[in-house]
């Protein structure tokens, strides 16, 4: 009797043990970003959808990164081309019309340039924003290879909001939001989240809703150039 016991103890004891380690929806999306943030290099293209009468049009943006170095961005958004490096805290831009630019000084800039910098300011990688993507979900489930949630209001706010340090920057309320990840092989593939929400500026109220989907590409064979303008600037 008694070895029976022992043996049903033991029994239920691997079963808990093997169930702790089973990971969860939301786990295995962490562990796929941390993946590819673990690559050596990868690039990536962003795309926005919104609605014709969305007053602000943000165009595609295309990326490359390496790990512990140089992020090149190419973005365009308010009919201006943008190309950004960054490093760390540190960022350099600049545009068809102006020469290579420190993120402080575009913040100094009216317009277009401001906003630019703010964006800029507290951009993220996918690997990186695809960790507080998660960091804002309700519960994540799957379906395949694809993992779905709904994001918390405040994360949907956060997430509207790209305003950091002084400057002026719209207003956001009503918020919420969705998002899907795709993993392959274990490695983040793809991702997309939706937003909407009240936006106010300049007196000025209007309806936010848009869609971001996100490309992740060339894993591992992605190079990096940065001019030598924009390195001196983030010396």
């Amino acid at each position: 009797m008694k070895t029976i016991l022992l043996a049903a103890t033991a029994f239920v004891g691997l079963g808990i043990t093997l169930n702790a380690a089973e990971s969860s929806p939301k786990d295995d999306v962490l562990a796929a970003a941390k993946k590819l943030g673990g690559k050596d290099n990868y690039s990536w293209k962003t795309t926005v959808a919104v609605p014709e009468s969305a007053p602000f049009k943000p165009g595609p943006t295309e990326g490359k990164t390496e790990k512990d170095g140089f992020t090149s961005l190419t973005l365009s958004f308010a009919e201006n081309d943008v190309q950004a490096v960054l490093k760390g805290d540190k960022g350099a831009a600049k545009t068809s019309d102006s020469g290579w630019q420190t993120l402080a000084e575009m913040a100094n800039e009216e317009g277009p340039m401001r906003f630019t910098a703010m964006r800029l300011q507290t951009f993220k990688a996918p690997a990186a924003q695809v960790e507080q993507l998660v960091g804002f979900t309700k519960e994540v489930k799957k379906d395949g290879d694809v993992y779905s949630a709904d994001l918390t209001d405040e994360g949907a706010k956060t997430l509207l909001s790209f305003r950091r340090g002084g400057g002026d920057a719209p207003s956001v309320s009503n918020a919420s939001g969705s998002v899907k990840f795709w993993v392959k092989d274990g490695v983040l593939s793809k991702y997309e989240f939706s937003l909407k929400a009240k936006m106010s500026f300049n007196g000025n109220e209007f309806d936010a809703d848009r869609t971001s989907t996100v490309v992740i590409k060339d894993v591992g064979t992605t190079k990096v150039t940065v001019p030598d303008e924009a390195k001196k600037k983030l010396s």
